[in-house]
């Protein structure tokens, strides 16, 4: 039997955190908290763009995806496991870092959703002013 390498990597993405653990040499099994990647995901935006890595680095269906990921909405689970794959891609091989890097695709979002502030009806909107 060949040898089995893993590559493990965490994604983050808004509230989301994902961790994922590439397996080599794989059959393109996808894994999502212990559910398959179509049941997970059911909208296609979402599988393209976790899927954005491999397919960019030609390596879907050499590896098998294992990924937990908890918090946030789908979309930015989805986001994190994206983070994931390519960091973990990187780790694997470390060919693949100027492509991931250069699509954007190591770099952590940051982007947050901005708390409600005290005084006010949102987090900028303000309640309805009137000078009479």
């Amino acid at each position: 039997m060949a040898e089995q390498y893993t590559y493990s990597a965490t994604g983050r993405r808004k509230c989301a955190t994902a961790r994922v653990y590439l397996r080599y040499p794989g059959t393109g099994q996808f894994t999502v908290n212990a559910r398959p990647l179509d049941r997970y995901f059911t909208r296609e935006t979402s599988k393209m763009v976790l899927l954005q890595p491999l397919t960019l680095t030609e390596q879907v269906g050499n590896f098998d995806i294992v990924v937990n990921v908890r918090g946030g909405g789908h979309t930015g689970q989805a986001g994190a496991i994206k983070h994931g794959i390519a960091r973990a891609l990187t780790s694997a091989n470390p060919d693949f870092r100027p492509i991931l890097k250069r699509a954007g695709f190591l770099t952590r979002d940051a982007r947050k959703k901005e708390r409600k502030k005290y005084g006010q009806r949102g987090a900028r909107a303000r309640f309805q002013f009137s000078k009479r």
